[in-house]
């Protein structure tokens, strides 16, 4: 088996949730984790926590430990503040006991995740955010879609959605953890990781252009403040996760 697998969520959650997953981590593997623009709730270490999302790397490891797996279920941008029942942006960039931020169900959640086997512990996480009856908020995911879009600006966005570029902001905070510059940024990484998927089919520089960078320097100097790695290093086994 692949050491990180996705699955796909329940039919009554794809309106919120990306989809679940498993991390089979080896002895002595450094993970690194790049922005996304989601935010995740994790079984991590036997403790159950809301992963924010992140402006750049984290890295954790290398673990000493013996083998271990870790189980999430990651939330689609926008959908994090409803699912959560606070402004994502309380959890950017941070790892956060689920039980601080739903004290009426986390313990207890924690507890059946314990005894539970891996595919009962994502059906567990899944059930769970189902309850929540969340709805992501359209506003910012039509704007996530958008940014999505080689040359989009946020002006031009915000007034075709029908908004202030300051509502957009606000609302993009509260429902993804940052604004829709930092989630166009995302969005960009993205967009390049696509492209050389598979193996590079054409230059670094043509790469960033269709991508949606200014030049090659401003390529590489994005994927150093979002991965931490050169561009060459970080694309050399990138691979697009669910968002």
């Amino acid at each position: 088996m692949t050491p990180y697998r996705e699955l796909a969520p329940p039919t009554g959650l794809l309106p919120v949730v990306a989809c679940l997953w498993e991390h089979d981590v080896p002895p002595g593997h450094e993970q690194r984790i790049i922005p996304d623009g989601c935010v995740d709730l994790v079984r991590l270490d036997g403790e159950l926590v809301v992963v924010g999302a992140d402006t750049g790397p984290v890295v954790a490891g290398p673990s000493a430990g013996p083998a271990s797996r870790t189980s999430g279920i990651r939330l689609r941008p926008g959908a994090a503040g409803a699912v959560l029942g606070i402004p994502a942006s309380e959890v950017r960039d941070k790892r956060v006991p689920l039980a601080d931020v739903w004290p009426d169900v986390g313990p207890a959640l924690a507890d059946a995740l314990s005894v539970a086997d891996p595919a009962g512990r994502l059906d567990l996480l899944a059930r769970t955010v189902l309850q929540r009856k969340a709805e992501r908020d359209g506003l910012v995911a039509a704007a996530a879609r958008r940014l999505g879009v080689p040359g989009s600006r946020i002006s031009v966005v915000a007034e075709d959605l029908g908004v202030s570029e300051r509502h957009l902001h606000r609302r993009t905070v509260d429902a993804v953890g940052y604004g829709p510059k930092m989630l166009g940024r995302v969005a960009r990484l993205r967009r390049l990781i696509g492209l050389s998927a598979g193996g590079p089919s054409s230059s670094l520089a043509e790469r960033a252009a269709v991508a949606g960078y200014a030049s090659q320097a401003h390529m590489s100097d994005e994927v150093r403040r979002l991965t931490g790695l050169t561009p060459v290093r970080f694309l050399e086994d990138a691979a697009l996760t669910a968002a």
